[in-house]
């Protein structure tokens, strides 16, 4: 079986946003116990932003002595959510990428674009909801640049919870299924 590491914030993590104290959804809602044909390792961590080098040793540690056919970074919406642009983002996960470049060896990297917020309880201003949709196209450029496979969240269908910014449980499925079919499609042309 394949395996692919999964490097993210709370909704990789799993957050639901529908309890009290930080719970999280089970195991087979979360988008990483979807993936058939994978073996997921998660890397999600609550509230985290796009990481400077190093900053994250645990992550290192795991590229460089695990093996695993891929990585899939997606990161970003909590510096969006602490004002940062999509430009201020996009230069933060760069720095990030060329670090996981170096730490991934054989490990091939997909970044994903989180889906773009919408109105909700964390969610009330018009310009974080502009920027969280400018960066899929920052990725993009990134992931060209960097020779790096992509993935557009935005483009799945993933329903966000009452706060603008959690999966839903349905969100989740969709994340996973959108996923699902990147990775059957690059499995097929041996990227993965």
């Amino acid at each position: 079986m394949r395996r692919i590491l999964c490097i993210g914030d709370s909704n990789t993590w799993g957050y639901d946003p529908r309890s009290y104290g930080g719970g999280r959804y089970a195991p087979d809602v979360r988008w990483t116990g979807r993936l058939p044909g994978w073996e997921t390792v998660s890397d999600g961590v609550n509230g985290r932003t796009i990481p400077a080098a190093r900053e994250y040793p645990d992550t290192e540690r795991k590229l460089r002595s695990e093996r695993f056919d891929a990585a899939a970074v997606m990161l970003g919406t909590n510096d969006l959510l602490q004002g940062a642009s999509a430009a201020e983002a996009g230069a933060a996960m760069d720095r990030f990428l060329t670090f996981l470049l170096t730490a991934a060896g054989e490990t091939r990297l997909l970044l994903i674009a989180p889906p773009p917020f919408r109105y909700g309880d964390w969610v009330t201003d018009g310009r974080q909801i502009e920027e969280s949709e400018r960066l899929a196209c920052m990725y993009q450029e990134l992931a060209h640049r960097h020779g790096i496979s992509f993935a557009d969240a935005g483009m799945w269908g993933v329903e966000l919870s009452f706060d603008g910014v959690h999966f839903t449980p349905e969100g989740h499925a969709a994340f996973a299924e959108g996923l699902s079919h990147i990775l059957d499609s690059r499995k097929k042309t041996g990227s993965f």
